[in-house]
């Protein structure tokens, strides 16, 4: 009897990203089987100037800015525990919210608030620049704007709702630190362990190629994520169409079907 091949082992994937905020995607990825390993490289910590931030969320509850914009579900934690010190109701306010993507409405909404504005298939700070109405003549002179952000943020958003009649009042909402990898994680990737690398964040993409080099392709959330990933020195093999857990399920699947060596860093084509 001719002995049975050995089993093929399953492609792995390396999420990187804390395990509560994964398990969607690990969960998608593991019933298409792959080997799925969860491990954040950035976690968030709390605004050096929480004073600013609890200041930021009274004058909301008075009526000081016109709307509210975010750009993360950390960002709407970071609002969710101010409100608390300060004894406010985000779902209260009179200002109007807009939300950079999915993740961040429901998030939003697990706190009462209702989202006005959310961008069409570009979930990145551009795009909510493109889909941000202009100042109505009922408005303030100079409507203001709260922007609650991370400590790495971009000035994008800042600068295009300027450009558009706002008077954006930024905040920093929460900062973005480094969370190492476990040593037998990191030593596999440098290893060449794992077929792809889920990247949701230009900070994540960057913490990749220091704790894990830049071997392994990588599959990313949204456009600004591919672009930090290149800039880092990271292969991007497919970038999700929608800042969802099935749009990066789907990018993975992309990624792993086609030859990795073949993808170049420098190309646009796997943009959606």
């Amino acid at each position: 009897m001719t002995p049975a091949a050995p089993a093929t082992p399953p492609r792995a994937v390396l999420v990187a990203r804390a395990p509560a905020r994964a398990a969607g995607l690990a969960a998608r990825l593991r019933d298409a089987g792959l080997e799925v390993v969860v491990a954040p490289v950035i976690e968030r910590a709390p605004a050096d100037d929480l004073a600013a931030l609890d200041a930021a969320v009274r004058g909301l509850a008075r009526g000081a800015y016109v709307w509210a914009v975010l750009t993360s579900v950390n960002a709407v934690d970071a609002l969710v525990d101010a409100a608390a010190r300060t004894g406010t109701s985000l779902a209260e306010t009179p200002a109007r919210w807009a939300a950079v993507g999915p993740a961040t409405t429901r998030a939003l909404a697990a706190a009462g608030v209702t989202t006005d504005l959310v961008p069409g298939d570009d979930a990145t700070a551009a795009g909510l620049v493109a889909a941000f109405p202009d100042p109505a003549v009922t408005d303030p002179e100079t409507p203001a704007v709260l922007l609650p952000l991370g400590d790495l943020a971009r000035p994008t958003l800042d600068d295009g709702l300027a450009d558009r009649g706002w008077a954006p009042h930024v905040v920093t909402a929460y900062r973005t630190v480094r969370h190492a990898l476990p040593a037998d994680v990191a030593e596999r990737a440098r290893a060449g362990g794992f077929d792809v690398v889920v990247v949701s964040s230009g900070s994540v993409a960057r913490e990749i190629a220091a704790q894990a080099g830049t071997g392994t392709p990588v599959v990313a959330i949204g456009t600004p994520s591919a672009d930090a990933a290149r800039e880092a020195g990271l292969r991007v093999a497919a970038v999700a169409a929608h800042p969802t857990d099935d749009a990066l399920a789907a990018a993975v699947t992309t990624a792993l079907a086609a030859d990795p060596t073949a993808t170049d860093p420098t190309s646009t084509k796997e943009h959606p």
